[in-house]
């Protein structure tokens, strides 16, 4: 049931917001400790290193407490053993992987219909939206995941629980699963694969064309399509202070390639572009006016879009917002602008392999 009517308080009592991936998992793993009833876990990646351990065994110890625990992670993304959760398993806990890979004549495609969700509800009470994953590769990279707890926490355990119905179909009601979820005027925007449904980026489409004073977006990969990148520009034409805020160097090299192709259209269209300096920028974050915020896990590029289970919160709270933009500001301490003189000076060769790469674009 959706809650529609909700005060501002009731959907978000307290929240909390996470850039360092550490002071995360720190606070995840004491609300994990403090669970007495539930623990729903969907996840990206789960990794058997030191930070997948430390997780798979408190799940464990919560397990043998009593604690039914529901934990999610997509196939491609399960970079553990086989028997890594066998202890957890016999304690009562299920774990189920989404969509296993399999090999077929469409596997190219279909193996990129990963579900890139992560939600973590403790206890109906308490929800955790983010960005990262459960691993210790990414510690220093910079993530945005915020802490709630309200009625909102009941909301996210509907989204976790369609998820969890529809783990291992390849076909299934799309129009159902992908529904909006509401709490007061926050709204839960689901995508699945898609051609043309693709919520999110109609979230952001329509975002962008109301924006009136200010659009901030933090993104670890920027490739958006034509659409999307006009509207930018409209909106910066327009006097809108437009800011994209992504890493100098991502994790995926291909990408700061491909992207820089047109960066320069963007620049002399009134879209500022900012460089993330010391590490991975991994956040996903739209802020427009000051006012409105939507984060979660979708990338702004065309494979989120297109081939993502993704998941994010859309509306207007005063606090969250002053949290975020506080995350936003310290963002851009560590940033620089987009050099235009520099970027036109760009190798030969980088511009070859800008060109070669773009029918791989809706892959990368």
């Amino acid at each position: 049931m959706e809650a529609t009517n909700l005060s501002h308080t009731e959907c978000i009592a307290s929240h909390r917001v996470f850039s360092d991936p550490l002071k995360f998992y720190t606070e995840l793993l004491a609300d994990i400790e403090k669970a007495q009833k539930t623990i729903c876990f969907e996840i990206f990646k789960f990794v058997d290193d030191s930070i997948g351990t430390r997780f798979r065994d408190v799940l464990t110890k919560k397990s043998k407490q009593g604690v039914k625990i529901k934990l999610m992670i997509d196939s491609w993304g399960a970079l553990v053993p086989a028997s890594f959760f066998d202890e957890l398993i016999r304690n009562g806990a299920q774990v189920r992987y989404f969509m296993k890979l399999k090999y077929n004549l469409d596997a190219f495609t279909k193996h990129h219909r990963r579900n890139h969700r992560k939600i973590i509800v403790i206890d109906d009470r308490v929800v955790y939206l983010s960005s990262a994953n459960i691993n210790e590769y990414s510690l220093n990279w910079r993530e945005l995941i915020v802490k709630m707890e309200g009625k909102i926490a009941l909301t996210f355990k509907k989204a976790f629980n369609d998820s969890w119905k529809i783990y291992k179909k390849n076909t299934f009601n799309i129009r159902r699963h992908t529904s909006t979820l509401s709490c007061g005027n926050l709204k839960i925007i689901r995508d699945v694969p898609s051609l043309t449904r693709q919520r999110v980026k109609k979230k952001f489409e329509d975002l962008i064309k109301h924006a009136r004073t200010q659009i901030i977006i933090e993104t670890p990969y920027f490739l958006p399509g034509y659409y999307l990148r006009k509207l930018l520009m409209d909106a910066g034409k327009r006097g809108v202070d437009v800011k994209i805020i992504t890493p100098k160097q991502s994790d995926v090299g291909f990408v700061d390639v491909l992207r820089s192709k047109y960066l320069g259209i963007l620049h002399k269209n009134n879209v500022k572009l900012l460089f993330f300096k010391p590490y991975n920028l991994h956040a996903k974050l739209m802020l427009v006016d000051k006012k409105i915020f939507c984060f979660g896990t979708s990338n702004f590029d065309y494979r989120s879009f297109r081939y993502m289970y993704e998941v994010m919160l859309a509306g207007t709270n005063e606090s969250l917002m002053q949290d975020l933009l506080v995350h936003v500001n310290e963002t851009l301490e560590d940033c620089v602008e987009f050099d235009y003189e520099l970027w036109k000076r760009r190798p030969v060769l980088h511009k070859f392999f800008e060109n070669l790469l773009i029918p791989f674009r809706h892959y990368l």
